[in-house]
């Protein structure tokens, strides 16, 4: 099936909620004094409860020195003295990662960082279809009659009890870095770097995998005896691929995570790494400028992904360690390959299972889905499940169905569920640990594999949990209005002070506003297969060339001369900027008839 304009289902998406801000004006003519604002963003961090002066500072201004102390994790002196021991005495380290963007972005920063220091590490990066999730023992075998005496996870591991003990028996010391939620029982490692172990103390609960690999690698630069200025230098290099593979987790972007990234994208400037550049070229990112948040999100993770989705991640690791202009050059097209192929695999299951709910559609009261057929690539199964969550307001499972060849196991389910806010999908699958043969993951996404004959039993115990739990409230759209504006007050000056409170993401998002009683001032201009369009809405008059993604259902609300209420946010926008255009744009995200009610007071 190719791909195919999506269409709604049978079922309708309720009507968002509208949460409108509070009276933060005292905050905000403050903050606009202290820090020399325009109204807008002012108000914008004031709505957000930023109105101490240091708080303020520390966010509109982050700085290196404000990471935390490594040594404030659980383990860390451990970890440090036996990694530093292995890199000055030369032994052979393996470095055992996931295939995802964290996981390969802590394999490229820890070996990097060890031969820096003048050691060696070999890494194993799982194939995603043939070996799946985890540490796996055979694997650690071959290391250990390798001569492999020390082995350090990244991003993977919290839950290898089984794989560690094994590597304990075999004379290897493991090293777990990690960052997923532990099980009651943590791995009997040497030492076993969590920032969510219960008995840690580390202020940054948050950090994603390369985060905390991040953070043995600022142990070692400081335990190692690097002078301070080669030891920043270093760090902010190392923040580049850290930066992205914090942004593709989903992790807040507040506090520790925030100078992460905000240093690393804005490293991106400047990018020596052949590998690096190579996949920005391919991206289609301006040479010269940082790319945002949501261009990582959307145009850097989806090709450092494809390879561990639809192929081998060692791909990447190689695309990142290489110092060869063309071979980087080749990989990062041969990413860019696999990651429209991926976009048509994705596409093609969503096709299906939006056909499926319009032939069958399901009942609206039902609180979390789950779709499963054969033969859908596992490695995408994660991505169509956000698409369905951003569809259905609900939590969602999608499974593929395979046969195990010859061990008489029969028909078994893989895949992955992503969550709505509001539900703990990890929370959701320990209350029901019989029905799966593994199982992971955290609040807001997860996988498992279990028996096919579970299927039913886990679609009801799954829906009846989340039932139990989420009001019809949860299972609707939700937008936090950060602030009222009016096209009149986005000067120049006031937007690049909004764009200048990103990165926006998970945690930061993008600043929601509210403009009211604005009109259409011509048609809409369809952009791609009548789901996307921009159209020029006019206010006080000024007229915006609004983009909106998505609303095709919708093209018939933007009437010339209809006059509406609107939620958009303002991004940056390069592609404009190349072309001697405007600097940013307005990007709709919901729209209403002027005045019309249904709006929640702020609570």
């Amino acid at each position: 099936m190719g791909a195919t304009t999506i269409r709604p289902p049978a079922w309708v998406r309720p009507a968002a909620s509208w949460i409108t801000p509070g009276d933060h004006e005292q905050a905000t003519r403050r903050l606009q004094r202290e820090f020399e604002l325009e109204r807008l963003p002012a108000a914008i961090l004031a709505h957000r409860g930023l109105i101490e002066p240091e708080a303020v500072r520390n966010f509109l201004f982050p700085d290196i020195a404000s990471l935390h102390d490594p040594f404030a994790m659980r383990d860390m002196e451990q970890a440090a003295e036996r990694l530093l021991q292995a890199i000055e005495k030369r032994e052979p380290i393996l470095l055992y990662g996931d295939y995802d963007v964290d996981g390969t972005s802590s394999i490229v920063v820890l070996k990097k960082a060890i031969e820096v220091l003048g050691g060696h590490a070999d890494f194993h990066v799982p194939h995603r279809l043939k070996e799946g999730y985890g540490i796996r023992v055979d694997v650690i075998e071959r290391a250990a009659a390798n001569g492999v005496r020390l082995v350090v996870s990244v991003d993977t591991g919290i839950r290898a009890n089984e794989a560690v003990r094994q590597a304990n028996a075999l004379g290897i010391d493991v090293i777990v870095t990690d960052h997923h939620l532990p099980e009651s029982e943590l791995p009997p490692a040497l030492a076993v770097l969590n920032p969510n172990r219960p008995d840690c103390q580390y202020p940054n609960k948050s950090l994603c995998g390369a985060g905390v690999t991040f953070k043995l690698v600022q142990a070692l630069l400081q335990k190692s005896g690097v002078p301070e200025a080669r030891r920043r230098a270093l760090l902010d290099s190392f923040l580049k691929p850290v930066a992205i593979a914090t942004v593709a987790d989903i992790v807040p972007l507040i506090g520790e995570n925030r100078v992460i990234v905000q240093r690393g994208l804005s490293g991106l400037r400047q990018v020596r790494n052949a590998g690096l550049k190579a996949l920005l070229k391919v991206a289609g990112l301006t040479e010269g400028e940082s790319p945002t948040a949501y261009q990582v999100a959307f145009r850097l993770a989806p090709r450092i992904n494809a390879a561990g989705r639809m192929a081998t991640a060692r791909d990447v690791i190689e695309l990142f360690l290489t110092d060869d202009a063309g071979r980087a050059l080749e990989l990062a097209e041969q990413l860019d390959v696999l990651n429209r192929e991926r976009q048509q695999v994705e596409s093609d299951i969503i096709d299906t299972i939006l056909e499926q709910c319009a032939a069958e559609p399901f009942d609206a009261s039902t609180s979390a889905l789950v779709f499963a057929a054969p033969g859908w690539h596992l490695g995408v199964l994660g991505i169509v499940a956000s698409r369905l969550v951003e569809r259905f307001c609900r939590p969602v499972f999608v499974l593929s169905e395979a046969t195990a060849a010859g061990d008489g196991t029969g028909a078994h389910l893989s895949g992955s569920g992503r969550s709505i806010p509001a539900f703990h999908l990890l929370e959701a699958l320990e209350s029901m640990p019989g029905l799966f043969t593994r199982f992971g993951g955290h609040r807001q996404a997860a996988g498992l594999t279990m028996a096919a004959e579970h299927l039913e039993s886990f679609r009801q115990d799954f829906a009846a949990f989340a039932a139990a739990r989420l009001c019809e409230d949860d299972m609707r759209p939700r937008y936090m209005v950060d602030a009222d504006t009016s096209f009149a007050e986005l000067s120049e000056l006031c937007v690049q002070q909004v764009l200048g409170l990103g990165p926006f993401g998970f945690g930061n998002p993008a600043p929601m506003l509210r403009a009211e009683n604005v009109v259409v001032a011509g048609p809409p201009k369809v952009l791609k297969e009548g789901k996307h369009f921009s159209v020029p809405i006019r206010q006080g008059g000024r007229t915006l060339f609004c983009k909106a993604w998505n609303f095709g259902d919708r093209a018939e609300m933007f009437t010339p001369g209809e006059r509406l209420d609107i939620l958009f946010q303002i991004e940056d926008d390069a592609y404009s900027r190349s072309r001697g255009y405007g600097s940013w744009c307005a990007v709709l995200k919901d729209v209403r008839k002027a005045s019309e009610p249904g709006e929640e007071p702020r609570g």
